[in-house]
């Protein structure tokens, strides 16, 4: 009777230490979780001052080419001025440019707006040819490069757009225009401008 007394305690204590052991990695995983804390939660890129980099006065040239997809390959070049302008503390701006060439004389705006709520950006064209703003493009800067896109009619072909700034430096950079009429599948790059800082007391304010 004794033995058999002595055999239920000891599965009693058996079947007690098998429940505790996974309370017992519970009870640690929960000390764990509190000790490390909820992950960090993923913020939204802020863009606002995405553009700051162009404010001031700049040397450009332009490259154009005059017939784009339509397998051309003949070039004009023109040399001039832009000057950009902060609006609303870097959450617009907006761009002037006046250069000439061979091929004439051309006379635009762009204006840049930030959108807080999708941290994207649209740039907005005008030239004084027509006096009429263009379709915006709509994009953003990523790693160092900024990328905007629509999709447009041109000569009675809807087409995609894109505008890319790149070689970004606090002295230089680069902007090209590209045209794709097969979706996207390729590109044909159509304007060209290169910017080089004039060194006046209001650039080097910024």
């Amino acid at each position: 009777m004794n033995a058999l007394k002595h055999i239920r305690t000891y599965l009693l204590v058996c079947s007690l230490v098998v429940v505790s052991q996974p309370l017992q990695g519970l009870a640690q995983q929960n000390s764990d979780a509190a000790k490390t804390g909820s992950p960090p939660a993923i913020t939204e890129q802020d863009g606002q001052h995405d553009f700051d980099f162009n404010i001031g006065t700049w040397k450009t040239h332009v490259s154009r080419l005059l017939h784009p997809l339509t397998g051309s390959t003949n070039w004009v070049e023109y040399e001039g001025i832009s000057v950009v302008r902060k609006v609303w503390n870097g959450r617009a701006s907006l761009f002037e440019l006046e250069v000439d060439g061979p091929a004439g004389h051309i006379e635009g705006v762009g204006l840049r707006l930030y959108n807080p709520q999708s941290h994207q950006w649209s740039l907005n064209w005008a030239n004084s040819h027509d006096g009429a703003m263009t379709q915006p493009m709509i994009g953003e800067f990523k790693n160092g490069r900024g990328e905007f896109f629509d999709q447009e009619t041109f000569n009675g072909r809807t087409i995609f757009a894109r505008n890319g700034f790149s070689e970004i430096t606090p002295n230089s950079c680069r902007f090209e225009q590209a045209f794709s009429g097969d979706g996207g599948k390729t590109w044909e790059t159509n304007w060209v401008m290169t910017f080089a800082r004039v060194q006046d007391e209001s650039d080097k304010a910024h």
